[in-house]
């Protein structure tokens, strides 16, 4: 049996991450969960995430810096946004310009972010099943 899809979670709030834990592992996925977006580029295995979900806003990187970091390296994961501030129109169109796959205002509904994560893991098979 194949592995589960990996998510990871970038949120600076814990009980964001926790919850995000939570469903993300009762729906079968494997999941990993980081406070920060150094957190995260610092995980020896971060480029083999199928899905990140990355909050906007953050202490140190936030979640469109780390996207930014992502391209210029030419890692690509398929990212979902999440933020408090659903006002953000310039900060969602950039984000959704440079990729993203969805841009999801808190608080979240849990069918929203399983249909932008399963978008994510099909847009990523696509990709991949293009590539081979």
């Amino acid at each position: 049996m194949a592995n589960p899809p990996l998510i990871s979670v970038v949120d600076d709030d814990n009980s964001v991450r926790e919850s995000l834990q939570s469903l993300m592992r009762a729906v079968g996925f494997a999941v990993k969960v980081f406070g920060s977006a150094e957190e995260f580029l610092n995980w020896d295995h971060f480029q083999d995430t199928d899905c990140l979900i990355l909050d906007v806003r953050m202490q140190g990187m936030s979640g469109i810096e780390l996207q930014r970091h992502l391209m210029a390296r030419h890692y690509e994961m398929p990212i979902i946004f999440i933020t408090a501030r659903a006002s953000e129109k310039e900060l969602r169109s950039q984000a959704l310009r440079n990729g993203a796959v969805d841009f999801l205002a808190k608080p979240l509904t849990e069918d929203a972010l399983l249909n932008a994560v399963h978008l994510a893991l099909n847009r990523k098979d696509n990709r991949q099943s293009k590539m081979e």
